[in-house]
């Protein structure tokens, strides 16, 4: 199994501290996302990984080892602002980065030809990227991070631009790579389809982890959730003078409730038998982004012990 570590990475730009002593890893076999809020540090973090960021300490770590360039031939990136040479052929271009991995002449156009038929985009091989749709630049993008096989695949923001079919041709790529046994990170602010297609996620905001760990286990601790529909009430009034109970989201009648003591998922069910007709009644677990918002709602002191605790448990 592969693993790529960052360790205490520390980055300043004169009073502004952009990296905190960042530290977690990534192990291969699973899709990890990498979240923050704008200005939280991600990208300064993943330049850091390709040796594209100088760091004041810390250390970054492939297989236990310090990264060496020997190492980052074998590593994939798609930066978010888009690094191919626009005026070059689509394919021609894949095939000149490839072979700066490594590739065979043959080898690299094999590749690159492979990769443009597995995203979507192989009558295109002739064009030139600047001809493209922005989601199509975008396959090319993902093609030209992948041509080599990379080891370790970072990605900044991958599913900008992408149509519903783009996003899903992308997912699945994603998700067969780390099953092949290779590293992938990503950094998205789609939370909803970071969710679907991530196992882990790490977050983070001013240059700290703030909390990390799998999907399933994020989304399923912390307070009980439920959505309850009551015919004939769209406004939900029954609910807003529940003891313990806020409504987050009202979708047309359909309330996501979140419980504090004293309520409990009974005691919400009877209230709302009272109200009338119980149209639905689901517990739910957190949605990411409700993880997201409580992870980086906590400052200061709350955030350093929030850091040193999960940090520890990604490792």
């Amino acid at each position: 199994m592969s693993r790529l570590e960052l360790d205490g990475l520390t980055r300043r730009y004169g009073p502004v501290t952009a990296l905190d002593h960042l530290s977690f890893s990534v192990s291969s076999g699973q899709v990890t996302g990498f979240l923050g809020p704008n200005g939280a540090g991600k990208t300064t973090a993943m330049r850091a990984v390709f040796g594209l960021t100088a760091l004041d300490s810390g250390t970054v770590r492939w297989n236990g080892r310090p990264v060496t360039l020997a190492e980052r031939r074998r590593f994939g990136y798609l930066p978010e602002d888009r690094g191919l040479y626009p005026g070059m052929l689509v394919g021609e271009q894949l095939e000149y980065l490839g072979r700066l991995h490594g590739l065979s002449p043959a080898a690299a156009a094999a590749a690159a030809a492979g990769w443009l038929d597995r995203l979507g985009v192989a009558g295109r091989a002739g064009d030139k990227v600047e001809s493209l749709s922005l989601g199509n630049q975008q396959r090319v993008q993902l093609a030209s991070a992948l041509v080599h096989n990379p080891d370790l695949l970072i990605l900044d923001e991958p599913l900008s631009g992408l149509d519903p079919a783009g996003i899903d041709t992308v997912g699945e790529t994603l998700a067969a790579h780390a099953h092949a046994g290779k590293c992938v990170l990503f950094s998205s602010h789609q939370l909803d389809l970071v969710e679907d297609l991530c196992e882990s996620v790490v977050i983070i905001d001013q240059g700290q982890v703030v909390t990390s760990g799998t999907v399933d286990d994020l989304t399923t601790r912390g307070r009980p959730r439920l959505v309850v529909r009551v015919a004939g009430d769209r406004d939900g009034a029954w609910a807003r003078s529940l003891a313990g109970v806020t409504v987050s989201e009202n979708d047309g009648g359909a309330l996501r409730l979140v419980l504090d003591p004293p309520a409990d998922p009974q005691s919400v069910l009877r209230a709302a038998f009272t109200a009338g007709p119980v149209e639905e009644f689901a517990v739910r677990r957190r949605r990411l982004s409700e993880v997201f918002r409580e992870a980086v709602a906590h400052g200061g002191s709350g955030r350093r012990q929030a850091t040193r605790s999960e940090t520890g448990a990604a490792r």
